[in-house]
């Protein structure tokens, strides 16, 4: 049961604005004797010199001893004179200081709140208070007031002071009536609050579990849960399954709310290959958009390539780069010009690079002009290094903007406002997911080349969708897919290896002289220590000009344990980045954040604004898997730098942390396409729906130097063996093939 003590803060020790996490003294009178002790917890707006009743426990800090923590609060308005110039002199109104409060409280004494709140224009008797600052002091009351109040019916739902601060700051006046008109609009608007916390909020409330509201809300939780994993639909069966599971409610009863949402179109219920599925009605007009378009494209009359037949420009772009092509890496490009849509996928060494920096030079020397692309910033880079032509990331390629307003990501480049380009070429497609996938072919006029370019055997998209492989099995895109890779490419192990595990054969390791090596341990505690000391150590020496921090990325499978990227990432950042007195610090929940530190954004934020040093260019748009490095962590201002890119400088407020995370360890997922010089991964078990045979090539392809496996030979081996692909549903192949079946009927 929470202790419970009423009392004065006298000391903010520390306070965060954002979200009124507090660390205070607090002063109590217990048995007629005054009592101080430390308080932590979410007390928003909180000052020296108010009055609050605390309940919550003593706990014990391993640094900083016994503390109070707070479960829940109220604030307690003073009624002696004393007590009200106090909390008026404490900051709890702007435009009062010590003086004011003094003057104020000389002058209405006891009655000081009541003409604050109700007689405002005789503020004005107080000297040095104007009939605006007057009306300025009063607003400022009545808000803190109303805050109080909400803050308090919240608690009774079980709403923290945090997320009390976070739905006042959107609803509100209207915070509790918007609450207990629909609990389950949190789901949707504030991030980090999903159904089951909305739930229990509305069981206070009062909800009954057969609620439409409650259905209604569980039905879309599910749906949304399965997007996050890749899905674009769910079979109907699976769908209610799963959610009167959750909801501990009948199938009826999903299937009787189910119809009246897609009656109103929140959601849509269709077939596909003769199974009943359910879409959110997003994907499923994307789905469909990106079929029609790719129709579209693939059938549209182009523009011709001049200078005579293809075979000739192919046998002229070779003399004039000293390169010569295979039959394959021609049959590419050709079909890539003689078709307005077409796929190139192979694996590390095959020649994509060379592919496509032959394309372009043909359709250069044709005058068409060519917008080359990649969903990352990272790949995009790599494209312009390798092809000497600049290269964009799809964003800013369709030209983004964020409307805030709506809260929702738009491109100026769309079907109204099509691309100039005359061919588009794409790297990395395996990344696209349907809804970029959606963006890009709507922004494309017919008549316009897209070429894609990607390896199909890496992970699929981190969102939903499997554009490149759907597109590849539907057969309705011409698909040219490389096979053999080349003698430079074959010196490196890592490349023939790559390939030997996509085949399903163990890889070769430790040969002499070359890049790709394990080191065979059990034990995952020595599997870590050995990860560290490599990265410390062994590497560096090893190879002199590594830079460990920048240059090695250690990549796993998993999140969580003791080779997961979490735990691994606070053990690298003390061996790679340790304290040190002239680099600042700065905690943020569970992560503490130095400079020097190498970061991720985790998250898309539109928004974030960016300078570049090297042109003197600005942005906005950060993205999930930008890895950047805190140049500098400014506690006065709140503020952290991070730069990404080398030259593009982006600043957090300290509201905005939760957006980064150490990236000295990161998930193979969250890696795709990237490279690195050196890759160090561990191996040892992990859930077999992640032990994969992919997701090791995808890991081991992301190292260009050297690729270092710590672990179990026979884990290695049992990864190997592991084809076992991630079922995702997506209905786009099955779109696509039914125009294939279609066309095949009418000829």
């Amino acid at each position: 049961m929470a202790e419970e003590y009423a009392g004065v803060i006298r000391e903010i020790i520390y306070h965060n604005n954002e979200n009124g996490y507090t660390v205070a003294v607090f002063e109590t009178e217990s048995e007629g004797y005054e009592e101080e002790f430390t308080v932590v917890g979410n007390i928003p707006h909180v000052a020296a010199g108010r009055s609050y009743v605390l309940r919550g426990a003593f706990t014990e800090h391993p640094s900083y001893g016994e503390q109070f923590k707070i479960s829940s609060f109220e604030e307690q308005m003073p009624t002696s004179e004393d007590g009200i110039r106090e909390f008026l002199a404490s900051g709890a109104l702007k435009g009062i200081g010590p003086k004011t409060a003094a003057a104020m409280v000389a002058r209405f004494g006891e009655d000081t709140f009541e003409i604050i709140e109700n007689q405002p224009e005789r503020l004005t008797e107080v000297s040095g208070i104007g009939p605006k600052t007057a009306a300025r002091i009063s607003d400022a009351f009545a808000q803190q007031r109303e805050f109080a109040s909400v803050t308090l019916k919240l608690q009774q739902y079980g709403i923290s002071a945090e997320y009390a601060l976070k739905l006042y700051q959107s609803y509100g006046a209207d915070t509790v009536r918007v609450l207990e008109e629909n609990p389950y609009r949190l789901i949707d608007d504030f991030y980090g609050i999903g159904f089951l916390k909305a739930d229990k909020i509305a069981a206070k409330m009062g909800f009954k579990p057969d609620d439409p509201f409650r259905i209604q809300s569980g039905i879309l939780f599910t749906l949304n849960h399965f997007v996050r994993d890749g899905h674009t639909y769910l079979p109907e069966d699976e769908l209610i399954g799963k959610a009167a599971e959750m909801m501990e409610l009948s199938r009826d009863q999903m299937r009787e709310q189910l119809e009246i949402m897609a009656f109103a179109g929140d959601v849509h219920v269709d077939l596909v290959e003769g199974r009943k599925v359910v879409y959110l009605m997003p994907y499923y007009l994307a789905e469909q958009r990106v079929t029609k378009n790719l129709r579209l494209l693939r059938g549209a009359q182009m523009k011709p390539i001049v200078g005579g037949e293809i075979d000739a420009l192919i046998l002229r772009t070779e003399v004039r780069t000293g390169i010569s092509l295979s039959d394959n890496q021609k049959e590419a490009v050709r079909t890539s010009l003689e078709n307005g849509v077409s796929v190139i996928t192979g694996g590390p060494g095959t020649g994509k690079t060379t592919i496509i920096n032959s394309i372009i030079e043909i359709l250069e020397e044709s005058g068409l002009e060519t917008a080359i692309a990649a969903p990352t910033g990272r790949a995009a880079k790599r494209i312009t290094e390798t092809s000497d032509r600049p290269a964009s990331t799809i964003h800013r390629l369709l030209e983004y903007t964020y409307s805030e307003d709506e809260n929702t990501l738009r491109f100026a480049r769309n079907k109204e406002n099509p691309l100039d380009a005359e061919a588009v070429i794409i790297d990395e497609a395996s990344m696209i997911d349907l809804l970029l996938m959606d963006a890009l072919v709507s922004a494309i006029r017919p008549g316009t080349r897209l070429i894609l370019v990607g390896d199909d055997d890496q992970l699929p998209s981190v969102g939903a969708g499997n554009v490149l492989r759907d597109i590849i099995t539907s057969e309705y895109i011409y698909c040219t897919k490389l096979t053999n890779y080349y003698r430079q490419a074959g010196e490196s192990m890592i490349v023939v290896n790559a390939h030997r595990i996509n085949r399903g054969e163990y890889p070769d390791i430790n040969v002499k002289g070359k890049d790709f090596f394990m080191i065979r341990l059990d034990r995952e505690k020595e599997m870590l220590d050995t990860i560290l000391d490599l990265c410390d150590f062994r590497l560096p020496g090893f190879y002199p000009d590594l830079l460990p921090v920048r240059d090695i990325q250690v990549l796993t499978p998993v999140r969580k344990g003791t080779l997961g990227c979490q735990n691994m990432n606070t053990r690298l950042q003390a061996v790679l980045n340790p304290p040190d007195p002239d680099k600042e610090e700065r905690s943020h929940g569970e992560v503490l954040f130095r400079e020097g530190d190498k970061v991720m954004q985790i998250r898309n934020n539109y928004e974030m604004k960016w300078r570049d040093a090297a042109d003197f260019s600005e942005g906005e748009g950060i993205f999930n898997g930008d890895v950047g490095f805190i140049q500098t962590i400014d506690r006065e201002a709140g503020q952290t730098t991070v730069v990404f890119d080398e030259t593009r400088y982006v600043t957090y407020d300290n509201n905005q942390l939760d957006e980064l995370e150490l990236a000295y360890a990161v998930t193979v997922h969250k890696s795709q396409g990237s490279e690195f010089p050196v890759v160090v991964m561990p191996i040892s078990w992990f859930p077999p729906v992640l032990a994969t045979r992919n997701l090791l090539y995808t890991g081991i392809t992301r190292g260009k130097q050297a690729v270092v496996l710590v672990g179990s030979e026979r884990q290695l081996q049992a990864m190997v063996d592991n084809n076992r692909i991630s079922l995702r549903y997506s209905g786009l192949a099955y779109r696509l093939h039914q125009f294939l079946k279609l066309e095949n009927e009418l000829r």
